[in-house]
């Protein structure tokens, strides 16, 4: 029984089905399949984006979804704490957070320098490395243009690309460790991330200032909840667009 729900809530916006595609950012096909195999349903961004579209709740659209006041109960449960400034966040926090971890460490940055010279961190990074933990580094690409915008963003200018470079040499002794993977991106970074398993820092960036003068929301999952999930989707998306490198020199030359 095809979703006559959503074919009328687009019908009723006087949209097309092509006009839908292009403003969510899928195919044609992948609508028509949504209106008329509803066992396709979209990812959850996909029915958030299309709830606000056409202006209807995702439990209307989907009758089996929760109500948008149920994910918002679920969601604010996630909220652990809410830091004003990442310098608030008590300093064992970050090794507890990732001493926990067993299937997810990531660390999501443009630079983290401050993270890379923290030696119990290191240690720690060395000691889930030989626990068989899968850990993930992503650091800007120094030579990108999204880095060179954010240190023009934060008044450093060039100096954001040399802390990558020098983040990168500090960690030299983490490279080659198993299961220990360096990338670089190039995306524009709203957050810098920090992921152990079900837990999550996410230190938000603001225009004219360091991260370190940011907030940071302290989340973990809870069933139902999307803050988690949107941060966590978030990791992955930079993870699979960016570039493999095997030392510290990978990314071009190292200022020390």
């Amino acid at each position: 029984m095809a979703n006559e729900r959503l074919r009328g809530a687009i019908t009723e916006r006087n949209l097309t089905i092509e006009e839908v595609a292009r403003l969510i950012g899928v195919a044609d096909k992948t609508v028509e399949r949504w209106i008329n195999e509803p066992k396709r349903k979209p990812y959850r961004r996909f029915q958030l984006a299309l709830a606000s579209l056409l202006r209807y709740e995702v439990s209307y659209l989907w009758p089996d979804e929760r109500t948008m006041a149920e994910v918002t109960s679920s969601s604010s449960a996630e909220l652990v704490k809410l830091y004003p400034h990442r310098g608030a966040v008590p300093p064992d926090l970050w090794p507890q957070l990732y001493a926990s971890s067993r299937r997810h460490f990531d660390v999501l940055v443009y630079s983290g320098f401050w993270l890379t010279e923290d030696r119990a961190f290191l240690r720690l990074v060395k000691e889930k490395s030989a626990d068989g933990v899968p850990i993930r580094f992503m650091l800007g690409d120094p030579e990108s243009a999204e880095v060179a915008t954010r240190g023009t963003d934060e008044g450093i200018g060039d100096s954001m690309a040399s802390k990558i470079r020098n983040a990168l040499l500090n960690y030299r002794g983490l490279f080659g460790l198993p299961g220990v993977e360096f990338r670089l991106h190039g995306t524009t970074l709203y957050n810098s991330i920090y992921r152990a398993d079900a837990e999550l820092l996410a230190n938000g960036h603001v225009y004219g200032v360091g991260a370190y003068l940011a907030p940071v929301l302290h989340l973990q999952r809870v069933p139902g909840g999307e803050l988690f999930d949107t941060y966590a989707e978030s990791v992955e998306r930079v993870w699979e667009s960016a570039r493999l490198i095997t030392s510290p020199t990978d990314c071009a030359e190292v200022r020390t």
